[in-house]
């Protein structure tokens, strides 16, 4: 009997998914375990697997369309098999189950905004009554007047009834008024013609601005900005690297402090589950990586048992595969907490949105030259600014200021990293 092959959810946040290509054609002999195409999700480029044995008897979504997590993609059957009845029935109960939820939602909308609804309606009114067909109602005389004037009947407000224009409207104006109103009517105009592309949101946009949208209204953030000298750091960075087999970068040095400041700090690597909090005894930082078409974030597991050698090299290779859209779920899931350095594009200082479902992300700024007071006198140092968002729900602001103290420490003394 033939079966129906359904776009499977193949991460947590996947709503949809894109085919890529097909590497099967219909007609193809399918054996459980080949590769039929390859598909876009918001994270990566994935294979979707056959899990059944047959011929590929249809194809319901060509390159470059998407279609929802469970939806009919394509049917693998017996050759020569009749497949219409069960794809009609497949897309009855699609669209029957659609049609159930758009009236759920329809519901909801109008529970939600019928006060919303009820004033948009009489703000429509009184536009009907002020205006009608788009013409401004306005007496013959004070038309005149206005154009004796040059004054713009748009930009008066009609005391007569249904909001129309008298004569007394045009004189009771100031000389202010109505040398603004002449102005305004005399600039010079620009001709410009207004052009623009579109393109379709991708997978990965859409996922990030859905979850992310949901972090920042549901999660009470609030900011820690604290400032450190990065003097030892960048000297030391110098001298690591003379013996390190791989470069270490500072981004390398400060995830490495993080991890070693979070096991001291417990609840800043905890994570909220409905009712209950999670204090993860594991580290597992994620990396924000930027790519082409939005934002990824891999994990370095287990980071306060790395070297900092190790941890170059993975974050290297991660972000690597994310840019090629190589990456695995099991590269991006589980993390405990995030950094997200922007100090290598130049900016000093910003503000990230919590990564769910940690309870905190660090922004970093970059290392900038600065003059500063040491015994007494003024010298350059190296200064950076590090940013941490926080869930009230779980980091105090108490909390957060310890873990950024003891992050402090570390990393105007680096050589406390390393024992």
């Amino acid at each position: 009997m033939a079966e129906i092959i359904r776009m499977p959810k193949m991460s947590d946040t996947m709503e949809e998914g894109v085919i890529a290509s097909w590497l099967k054609k219909v007609g193809d002999e399918i054996q459980s375990g080949d590769i039929l195409a390859e598909v876009d999700t918001d994270k990566a480029t994935m294979e979707l697997e056959s899990y059944d044995d047959g011929v590929l008897l249809h194809i319901g979504i060509k390159d470059g369309e998407s279609v929802p997590v469970n939806g009919i993609i394509a049917v693998i059957g017996e050759k020569g098999e009749d497949i219409t009845e069960i794809l009609k029935e497949a897309e009855n109960n699609s669209l029957k189950k659609e049609e159930e939820d758009k009236e759920e939602v329809v519901e909801e909308i109008k529970e939600e905004n019928k006060e919303e609804i009820v004033e948009k309606i009489k703000e429509e009114e009184v536009i009907e009554k002020v205006s009608s067909n788009g013409r401004i109602k306005a007496s013959p005389l004070a038309k005149k007047l206005a154009q004796e004037k040059g004054i713009n009947l748009k930009d008066i407000q009609g005391t007569g009834e249904g909001g129309r224009i008298t004569k007394k409207d045009i004189e009771s104006l100031s000389p202010d008024q109505s040398n603004i109103i002449k102005e305004e009517i005399t600039l010079p105009k620009i001709v410009a013609e207004e052009s623009f592309d579109e393109v379709p949101v991708s997978q990965m946009r859409k996922t990030i601005s859905k979850r992310l949208a949901e972090s920042k209204f549901t999660a009470p953030h609030f900011y820690l900005t604290m400032e450190i000298n990065m003097d030892n750091c960048v000297e030391g960075r110098k001298r690591i690297n003379e013996s390190s087999p791989v470069k270490i970068s500072f981004n390398d040095i400060i995830l490495k402090a993080c991890a070693s400041a979070l096991r001291k700090h417990p609840m800043v690597n905890s994570s909220l589950l409905d009712e209950k909090i999670r204090k993860n005894h594991h580290i597992h930082i994620g990396v924000a990586v930027a790519v082409d078409e939005g934002l990824l974030v891999p994990v370095i597991r287990f980071a306060d048992n790395k070297t900092l050698s190790h941890i170059s090299l993975e974050v290297k290779d991660l972000a690597r595969k994310a840019k090629e859209k190589k990456l695995q779920p099991s590269d991006w899931e589980g993390n405990t907490f995030t950094i997200s350095n922007l100090g290598m594009f130049g900016i000093e200082e910003f503000t990230a949105i919590i990564n769910p479902n940690d309870s905190c992300i660090l922004a970093i700024g970059g290392i900038k030259e600065t003059p500063i007071i040491k015994n007494g006198e003024m010298v350059p140092g190296n200064m950076m600014k590090v940013t941490m968002s926080c869930d009230h729900r779980l980091v105090d602001g108490a909390t957060g200021a310890a873990f950024l103290q003891t992050l402090k420490e570390l990393l105007e003394d680096p050589i406390k990293i390393l024992v």
